[in-house]
């Protein structure tokens, strides 16, 4: 028993030594503190050092973690596309089979260039087949585009109102693709010609261009280009 209320006393003893420690301490000079009280100061200096950097860190993580969900509906609905794509790839590769037979078709309606000038002997034709007179039979000047040139041929022609319609008709009708543009029918002015009309109108004929004329559009439309 002695040995145990010693031992008590001794404990106490130690508790009141360090609690007379941290008596009197003079606040504006922690470095005159005694060594208990020091050593307590430094590790609550660090305890909150260590707790501003630990939310720090969260912040930085939680930020992160928020652009990375961002990230991840981005990436998903993208995901979403691309499988979209996937599954239907063979039915786009039909289209894209249909739509170049298509492109083809249409292509084998272009004259090429030396082709034209029998187009327009068509055009010529078609107005004479249908006992028609021109006034005006003039090719304007060549339109070139990227992938085909485009041109515009001034008509005026002279004839009754059937055989305009029947005209017009066999314009459209054409192996080559030739449109009418801007089209005005009046009464003829002529006296001579009583109860005739005159169709006046812009046909524009298309053809496609030669490999070698691609070639040059493509190097005149790069930047820096020289012009000629």
């Amino acid at each position: 028993m002695a040995r145990k209320s010693s031992r008590n006393l001794d404990v106490s003893q130690a508790f009141r030594g360090i609690g007379s420690q941290f008596r009197g301490l003079d606040s504006r000079d922690p470095s005159s503190w005694p060594a208990i009280p020091r050593f307590a100061l430094f590790a609550l200096v660090a305890a909150a050092i260590l707790v501003l950097l630990w939310f720090l860190w969260l912040q930085g993580v939680d930020q992160e973690l928020e652009g990375e969900r961002a990230k991840e509906v981005t990436l998903r609905a993208d995901y979403q596309k691309k499988l979209q794509k996937a599954v239907s790839l063979e039915e786009l590769k039909k289209q894209r089979v249909q739509v170049m037979q298509y492109v083809t078709l249409l292509e084998k309606q272009l004259p090429s260039k030396a082709e034209m000038d029998a187009l327009l002997s068509d055009i010529n034709q078609a107005g004479l087949g249908r006992s028609l007179q021109f006034d005006l039979f003039r090719p304007g000047q060549l339109v070139v585009k990227d992938y085909y040139a485009e041109l515009p041929i001034a008509l005026k022609v002279t004839g009754r109102y059937h055989d305009i319609g029947a005209f017009t008709a066999d314009v459209a009708n054409l192996s080559r693709i030739v449109t009418l543009n801007n089209l005005s029918i009046a009464p003829s002015s002529d006296k001579d010609k009583a109860g005739s009309l005159s169709l006046e109108a812009t046909a524009k004929t298309y053809r496609y261009l030669d490999p070698e004329e691609i070639a040059a559009q493509r190097a005149a439309a790069k930047p820096g280009a020289k012009k000629k």
